[in-house]
C-alpha cells in the first residue's frame, strides 16, 4: 500500500510539472574527463551518468522496509510496519527509538549506497586510482579504488573498490571499508557480489547482492550469507514534497 501511495504521489507531481509552462534550460553533459575511461564505460553500460542525473526520486524495498531517497539532496525515508527513520536534509530522525535502536546517521543511506551503484561512485569529491584485479573462479575483474576528499560525507576515510566484467563492462563486485564507528582509516574491507541487474527506467540497478568471504589475498571465496534482494524498484524524474522527508508527527 505504501508503495502504491508513493507511486501515486510521484505521478501526481510529475503530471503537475508537465502542465506548468516553463522555459526549458539546456543541461550540459557531465564532464567526462574526470573519470577514467574504463570506469566511464561502466557508467555508460549501466545507463550513463547523464541519464542518472535526470532522475530525482529512487525507491525500493528490502524485506519489510521501504527506502525512498531524493537523489539530488540525498534526503531519505525508510518506512517499516513498526518504525520509520530518515534524513530531512539537516538532521536524521527516528519515529520510535524503542523499536529502532540503531544509529540513523549511519543506517539511513547504508543500503542506498549499495543499491545506487555504480552511480554513487560518480559523486563530487572523489578520486580514482586503478588497482589490481579481483579474481574469482579463475576470472579476473579489473578495478578502481574510490577515495574521498576530506570532509566529504559522514566517513570521508571510507574507501570503495569497484570491479567490473572486462567483456560486458557490467559492475560485478564491490569492496568497501567502514570507518564510521572507529573514525579511523581501515585496511580491512568487505566484498559484495552484484549477482544480477534489471532495467529500471533506462538504468541498470541490482536485483540482489551477496556478501562473500575472502581468502588471504582478499579474493572472494564463498557466500557469507543469503542474498539481499531489492524489490519494487521505482526511479522517477519527479520530486516529492519536502514534507515527505520530515519526521512524522506523533
Amino acid at each position: 500500500m505504501k508503495k502504491l501511495t508513493l507511486l501515486i504521489a510521484i505521478t501526481a507531481v510529475f503530471t503537475a510539472c508537465k502542465k506548468e509552462v516553463k522555459k526549458e534550460i539546456d543541461q550540459k553533459e557531465p564532464t567526462v574527463e574526470k573519470y577514467p575511461k574504463a570506469l566511464l564505460e561502466v557508467f555508460d553500460k549501466h545507463g550513463s551518468i547523464a541519464n542518472w542525473d535526470k532522475m530525482k526520486t529512487l525507491s525500493y524495498s528490502i524485506d519489510k522496509e521501504e527506502h525512498t531517497t531524493d537523489l539530488h539532496s540525498r534526503r531519505a525515508v525508510i518506512n517499516s510496519p513498526k518504525y520509520s527513520y530518515g534524513f530531512d536534509g539537516q538532521n536524521t530522525w527516528v519515529s520510535d527509538t524503542t523499536k529502532f535502536k540503531k544509529d540513523p546517521k549511519f543506517y539511513y543511506n547504508l543500503y542506498f549506497y549499495f543499491y545506487a551503484m555504480p552511480f554513487v561512485l560518480a559523486d563530487d569529491g572523489i578520486t580514482y586510482s586503478e588497482i589490481e584485479p579481483l579474481e574469482f573462479e579463475g576470472k579476473k575483474y579489473p578495478g578502481y579504488k574510490i577515495s574521498y576528499e576530506a570532509n566529504i560525507g559522514n566517513s570521508s576515510d571510507d574507501n570503495y573498490f569497484i570491479y567490473f566484467d572486462p567483456a560486458t563492462k557490467e559492475m560485478r563486485w564491490l569492496g568497501y571499508t567502514v570507518t564510521y564507528f572507529s573514525k579511523k582509516p581501515s585496511d580491512k574491507f568487505n566484498v559484495i557480489r552484484y549477482n544480477d541487474w534489471e532495467n529500471v527506467n533506462g538504468l541498470l540497478l541490482p536485483k540482489s547482492i551477496t556478501w562473500y568471504q575472502k581468502d588471504d589475498k582478499g579474493n572472494p571465496t564463498e557466500p557469507a550469507g543469503d542474498p539481499t534482494e531489492f524489490k519494487l524498484p521505482l526511479l522517477s524524474q519527479a520530486s516529492l514534497a519536502d514534507s515527505f522527508y520530515e519526521k512524522p508527527n506523533q
